[in-house]
């Protein structure tokens, strides 16, 4: 069921342009989604690119100050860019207030020998290319689970599949949630269902999909959803602030990602990026209280997972064979 505030929400601009002739049609509630997220609410919050503690820390500062609730922090150059100390030091920092870490896994065909994906079609992509990229996936998987991670970022299909095996067979916990990246994001809801009966328990989309895209997903999985309210320029560097309410009256359940445009990439990380990787962590947060403020003007900001929610609900997959 949804709630009635998902519903009422009121649009940027409305009351203005209807006192000047110029009201927009009423939204069709058959586009609103039927779903939310197990325990309750239709949108989570997510700060990514925390790319190690000392990012963590200013991001969690920086929070504290503006009032920002996250629910989930996510790294993106990768497990085997940190020690065990300092994902120790990370899964702590996170645990301490409730909040799912999650963090990316194994090689990537962008950073492999592989010569196609400086083609001008970008050949596989991110892709683990051979059984041994997907090794390295399958052990930064049980070497972070290991250190108590419990949520794992991929950016391969067959990484997906092996992961949500391992987690079924016990190699990893069975608690242990799997995102797909906004690198492989599907864009249509044929492909959005594969990836959940896969196994993913969030899935990354592209941030151009339209309104009508995501009501299309909707209709055939409601498998959480992550997108970027602001994409990172190599992403595209959409910003979509204005339309939150009622991308998560189309999308819910949602992942609101607070990335940042007009910013200089920065995976793999290493401390020769170490101020911009810090200032752009302060701000993405800042980002995600811009974002938050619009919500509120927008009467939308009621339906809010309770913080400390992680797990996804019950999900379609497709059948393990022994």
């Amino acid at each position: 069921m949804t709630d009635a505030s998902a519903t009422a929400a009121r649009r940027p601009g409305e009351p203005a342009l209807a006192a000047l002739g110029l009201s927009a049609p009423d939204p069709d509630p058959a586009d609103t989604s039927a779903h939310s997220f197990p325990g309750g609410g239709r949108w989570r919050t997510e700060i990514p690119s925390c790319e190690g503690p000392e990012a963590l820390a200013v991001a969690l500062k920086e929070a504290s100050r503006l009032d920002v609730p996250i629910h989930r922090i996510s790294q993106g150059s990768g497990v085997w860019m940190l020690s065990d100390a300092e994902i120790t030091e990370m899964v702590e920092s996170t645990g301490e207030r409730d909040i799912e870490l999650c963090l990316f896994t194994g090689p990537r065909g962008t950073w492999d020998i592989g010569g196609s994906t400086r083609t001008d079609s970008r050949g596989a992509g991110l892709r683990a290319r051979g059984h041994d990229a997907v090794a390295g996936c399958v052990e930064d998987a049980v070497r972070a689970t290991e250190l108590g991670v419990r949520c794992l970022l991929v950016a391969d299909e067959g990484v997906l599949w092996t992961l949500h095996r391992a987690r079924a067979a016990g190699i990893i916990p069975a608690d242990t949630t799997l995102k797909v990246s906004a690198l492989i994001g599907p864009v249509n809801p044929a492909a959005y269902a594969v990836y959940e009966r896969l196994g993913a328990d969030s899935v990354n989309v592209p941030s151009d999909l339209t309104l009508d895209h995501l009501t299309e997903i909707r209709r055939v999985s409601g498998a959480p959803m992550d997108m970027y309210i602001e994409a990172p320029d190599d992403l595209g560097g959409y910003v979509r602030m204005y339309e939150v309410a009622e991308l998560i009256r189309r999308g819910a359940p949602l992942y609101l990602k607070f990335g940042l445009s007009k910013a200089p990439g920065i995976y793999p990380y290493g401390h020769h990026m170490r101020e911009l990787t810090l200032a752009t962590a302060r701000e993405r947060v800042r980002r995600g209280r811009l974002a938050l403020d619009l919500l509120a003007r927008h009467g939308a900001d009621g339906d809010m997972a309770p913080l400390g929610s992680r797990l996804p609900g019950d999900l379609q997959r497709f059948e393990i064979s022994s």
